[in-house]
């Protein structure tokens, strides 16, 4: 062999080495840029940590908004608030709130704050929102959207785009304050199950006659296509309501919407407060509660 193409064939050889160098380090560069260590081992040869899971399923503090389901609202009596029997902060027994199942009795009495307010919308949680960053939680709690269907006529409900908009700028603000803190999102309630299952109590359609949530529950009894119209019309407009809190939650890495849990409850009369046959009773707090916590401490990849 002569020297010219010994020659010729070390360049090739280094040609080659080089070459794969740089596709090693192209490759690198796919997954993060940092040398690769060996497949399964750490730096050190053991096994490699797991990364840190974004949702803490022990967060040691909640701040709860929403509306008078969260304020516990006609369930110890009429026409009062009852926040111990609240399903989001309550330190009652017979509810086992979701701050008590994650912080213990003590823990939820110090740790816990209820900054929803009866009869709320969902324009007026970016309010609530801003009061409760200043607790600094590490888990919000988020319940509303049902008095924004529940007006006197479906023309007067809340527009879809207006419930997005209101919705995530209560978003922005606590991301703003707060960028770490988880947020639970419930679906809003079914209130055409509300109508069927309420109007089933004489008294229940007697107390509906004052004025609690028409849209829904107006002329209970009516079955006629104009009643049946309207009443598909609100139950659209909460599926609607739903999407947006699904879609909206979606876009944070740490909040969790309940999958339509709450909406999806078949709950029964005794779920429902015996004074106005709307809001949840002490039972139907409960039920809140552990659809809550199941939600909250699911494990997820």
């Amino acid at each position: 062999m002569d020297q010219a193409t010994r020659g010729r064939r070390r360049a090739r050889a280094v040609g080659a080495v080089v070459a794969a160098a740089v596709l090693g380090v192209a490759g690198c560069d796919a997954v993060g840029g940092d040398a690769p260590a060996p497949s399964g081992a750490g730096a050190s040869g053991g096994p490699s940590p797991k990364p840190t899971p974004v949702w803490d399923t022990s967060p040691s503090s909640v701040a709860a908004v929403g509306d008078s389901i969260t304020t516990g609202f006609d369930a110890c009596a009429v026409l009062t608030d009852c926040p111990e029997v609240s399903w989001a902060t309550g330190g009652s027994e017979r509810v086992d709130s979701l701050a008590v199942r994650l912080l213990g009795r003590a823990g939820a009495a110090e740790r816990s704050w209820n900054y929803a307010v009866a009869g709320a919308r969902m324009a007026d949680l970016p309010g609530q929102v801003n009061r409760a960053v200043r607790r600094a939680p590490q888990l919000v709690t988020v319940m509303a959207g049902a008095n924004d269907a529940c007006r006197d006529t479906t023309a007067a409900m809340t527009p879809v785009a207006d419930f997005r908009a209101d919705f995530q700028e209560a978003m922005d603000t606590l991301r703003e304050a707060l960028p770490k803190t988880q947020v639970y999102v419930a679906s809003v309630p079914n209130l055409k199950r509300l109508w069927s299952e309420g109007r089933k109590d004489p008294l229940g359609k007697e107390v509906w006659k004052l004025g609690i949530c028409p849209s829904m529950l107006g002329d209970a009894d009516a079955l006629d296509a104009a009643a049946a119209q309207r009443r598909d019309t609100v139950q659209k407009r909460v599926e609607d309501y739903n999407e947006v809190l699904r879609e909206v939650c979606a876009e944070d890495r740490r909040c969790r919407y309940d999958g339509g849990a709450v909406h999806a409850y078949r709950f029964g009369t005794g779920q429902l407060s015996r004074w106005d046959w709307f809001h949840p009773s002490v039972d139907g707090q409960a039920r809140l509660a552990e659809i809550a916590y199941r939600t909250v401490t699911a494990k997820r990849p």
